[in-house]
């Protein structure tokens, strides 16, 4: 258990760098998530066991995967969305409202019983949320809105893998996910006007930024983090997650000078935000639950 929640607080390090990442790539969101995905995909296809579990698996059960890679795509398409029309630290910090829709979401995906402590834990983390928007500028509500949805998307994403995440290893699941959600945007891409540049390869600067993004803080993160789902709730790798905004801050801070756009009750709301994950680490940790 302590080992899956110190894998999880990992990933959400390494997740903290995709808001920076999305920020300083020129690409709009939809060709810059369905860039990311394509490389993911392509270097996963490098690896030969992943070719034999696919032909062990059952069809049904890759049909479930490709539906949560659509979920997965249409959560990353609008979290890069919030990050265009706001900064990458308020996108990342609606991130912390998916704890509240995962305790209502997933008893009902996952089936499992409704545990009302979990959503009360959550509601805790609100009045830092409230905080977070009251402390950005009115010309970037519109972002908080993307990134409210793709909280909600995120929520039911995490569902469905805690529901799924034992029927196949966790490379081979990542891989059918990010396949199906790259070819759901390509398609939508394609029936787009004026998407076409979706398909053209990106500058240099570009490219490396979103090979970064694709192996270091997609590949690594998405398949260490479905190790550690198999050991703890969907609700308590989500609610681990919130932290994302506090790390996405602290590198929006030194990286991109984000500060002078925010003021102080954005940062009040991130601590109380904090506040909330590490009562719920706490009280999962003494009572064994995690």
């Amino acid at each position: 258990m302590r080992r899956a929640l110190l894998q999880i607080h990992f990933c959400v390090v390494l997740w903290g760098f995709t808001a920076i990442l999305g920020k300083l790539i020129s690409l709009p969101a939809l060709p810059l998530v369905w860039w990311r995905m394509l490389l993911v995909v392509a270097a996963i296809a490098l690896w030969p066991p992943v070719w034999r579990a696919l032909r062990a698996t059952g069809g049904r059960t890759l049909l479930l995967f490709s539906g949560a890679g659509v979920v997965v795509a249409l959560h990353w398409l609008t979290f890069y969305g919030a990050i265009k029309l706001a900064n990458a630290s308020v996108a990342a910090s609606c991130m912390a409202i998916a704890p509240i829709f995962m305790a209502i979401v997933e008893p009902w995906i996952a089936r499992r019983s409704f545990d009302a402590r979990e959503l009360v834990i959550g509601i805790v983390a609100l009045p830092g949320v409230a905080l977070v928007v009251g402390g950005t500028p009115g010309a970037m509500r519109a972002g908080i809105l993307v990134g409210v949805l793709s909280a909600l998307l995120v929520a039911v994403f995490g569902s469905l893998n805690k529901r799924y995440v034992e029927r196949a290893g966790p490379l081979l699941m990542t891989w059918v996910e990010l396949a199906a959600g790259t070819a759901f945007l390509g398609l939508v891409a394609a029936l787009m006007p004026g998407q076409g540049q979706v398909f053209v390869l990106p500058g240099g600067r570009d490219l490396a930024l979103l090979a970064t993004l694709s192996i270091a803080c997609t590949l690594l993160p998405f398949t260490l983090s479905l190790h550690a789902l198999r050991h703890t709730s969907a609700f308590t790798a989500q609610l681990a997650i919130s932290m994302e905004p506090v790390y996405a801050v602290v590198l929006a801070i030194v990286l991109l000078g984000e500060q002078r756009e925010l003021s102080l009750s954005f940062y009040v709301g991130v601590a109380v935000i904090v506040g909330a994950v590490l009562a719920h680490t706490t009280l999962k940790l003494r009572s064994g639950n995690a």
